[in-house]
């Protein structure tokens, strides 16, 4: 069992934040979601983490929501059973629901790259790209070679006014 508490992280949250190479930082990336994925010591909820990725992977959206609904009601100190409720949230077009879990999300584990990553999407749904710009920034600080990395430098151009 591990979650956002994992001994494990905080090295590789360093080891991220000083890499130097694109796949030194997969890599690492890859670890750390590792770790965000395994499924707390709570009946249920690791069967059903399961039946809501494979429905995530499937496009299967409504099943996914219902499965990540379950396990934030069982396990709600768990981040990323929020997480990927919030991405289910936002491809469903809810907004505000999916800003509502990223916040819970970043509540309880303050580094997700990933979450950081997917407010400066909402926050760029809603026309707010100052307020995703932040998001984007804030993720780049943990994970210097995020995907979003590369669109960031437009961003910042849009937001400052400069011509694309």
């Amino acid at each position: 069992m591990a979650d956002q508490k994992d001994d494990r992280l905080p090295a590789l949250f360093s080891k991220l934040a000083q890499a130097h190479t694109k796949p030194t930082a997969a890599r690492l990336e890859s670890q750390i979601w590792g770790i965000w994925l395994e499924a707390p010591a709570v009946p249920e909820v690791a069967d059903t983490l399961r039946r809501g990725l494979s429905a995530m992977a499937l496009s299967q959206l409504t099943d996914a929501l219902r499965a990540f609904d379950t396990i934030v009601a069982k396990a709600p100190e768990y981040a990323e059973g929020w997480n990927k409720r919030a991405t289910i949230r936002y491809i469903l077009g809810d907004y505000e629901g999916s800003i509502a879990d990223i916040r819970r999300t970043l509540a309880l584990e303050p580094r997700h790259f990933g979450a950081l990553s997917g407010l400066g999407l909402v926050r760029l749904a809603l026309d707010r790209p100052a307020d995703a710009l932040e998001a984007f920034e804030a993720a780049l600080v943990i994970h210097p070679f995020i995907v979003e990395a590369e669109n960031i430098k437009a961003l910042r151009e849009q937001v400052r006014g400069r011509p694309l």
